[in-house]
């Protein structure tokens, strides 16, 4: 009879610790882990875009549970080639307008997504204090032996680079200053020769100096100089998260973004 009691007690055993060990199973199962995120939107952003998004961003993601947005940034063409190669990527906002119409004509677009986000200028500006200050004036003055380098973005793939061609073209400059022409790979590459002293004078767009305490906008290049700089949004054709990136979208035009990227230098171009 021991020996049965004993055999009775051991299968009681056995029975609670598979019952104990089932239900922690099935609990693990069904509570959800509050580090996972429902969503992740992939944003690929011009550089110039980078300050006033990354607080926008910020404030975004505080208002906004369950949604992480991830930011890229680079020259728009840069990033409008990843795009066209099939980079993982539901929203892009360039600083030109070529780069999404490219874009467009391949079909890689969403439609009736695509709208006029923002608007920049483009300033010529130097380091805080330099002694460039006193020499440059106008732009004539960048003739001068004293100004050895100038930085400008690559104006193939970088459209502050562009802009800045077809505006020293226009005003008659540009042939004779290129041989001082040191071409970065965006314009925050300019901002940071110019910050650094590896350049006498370079080309942003006036958010890029809001941006920085570093420098001070010596001339801002006349609008009618060329091409208006618009900077177009628009959600990518082959998005999985296109309701997560619509409303992303959607809080970009929102007077709360609005004021941030006012503050940075930006013109607002939606009418949300």
């Amino acid at each position: 009879m021991k020996r049965i009691k004993n055999y009775i007690i051991l299968y009681l055993l056995i029975f609670l610790i598979v019952f104990q060990i089932s239900g922690c199973g099935t609990r693990s199962l069904v509570e959800p882990n509050p580090l996972i995120t429902d969503k992740e939107i992939i944003v690929s952003a011009a550089a110039s875009l980078q300050e006033s998004l990354n607080e926008i961003n910020h404030n975004y993601n505080e208002t906004r549970s369950g949604v992480k947005v991830i930011i890229n940034y680079g020259s728009s063409g840069t990033l409008q080639n990843q795009i066209a190669q099939g980079a993982p990527v539901d929203l892009f906002i360039s600083a030109g307008i070529s780069q999404m119409d490219w874009l467009e004509s391949k079909n890689l677009l969403l439609k009736d997504t695509r709208l006029d986000l923002l608007g920049n200028d483009l300033v010529l500006v130097t380091a805080k204090d330099s002694i460039d200050n006193t020499i440059i004036t106008s732009l004539s003055d960048l003739n001068k032996p004293e100004v050895k380098q100038i930085g400008v973005g690559t104006p193939e793939t970088v459209p502050a680079g562009k802009y800045t061609q077809e505006a020293l073209t226009n005003l008659g400059y540009w042939d004779s200053l290129k041989p001082k022409f040191v071409f970065a790979k965006d314009v925050k590459q300019v901002l940071a020769y110019v910050e650094t002293g590896n350049v006498d004078a370079g080309f942003v767009y006036l958010s890029d100096s809001k941006a920085s305490e570093k420098v001070d906008v010596l001339i801002n290049l006349p609008e009618n100089s060329h091409e208006p700089i618009i900077y177009p949004a628009a959600i990518i054709a082959d998005t999985n998260n296109r309701e997560a990136a619509e409303e992303f979208l959607e809080y970009l035009q929102t007077s709360e973004a609005k004021q941030i990227f006012t503050k940075y230098g930006f013109k607002t171009l939606s009418q949300n």
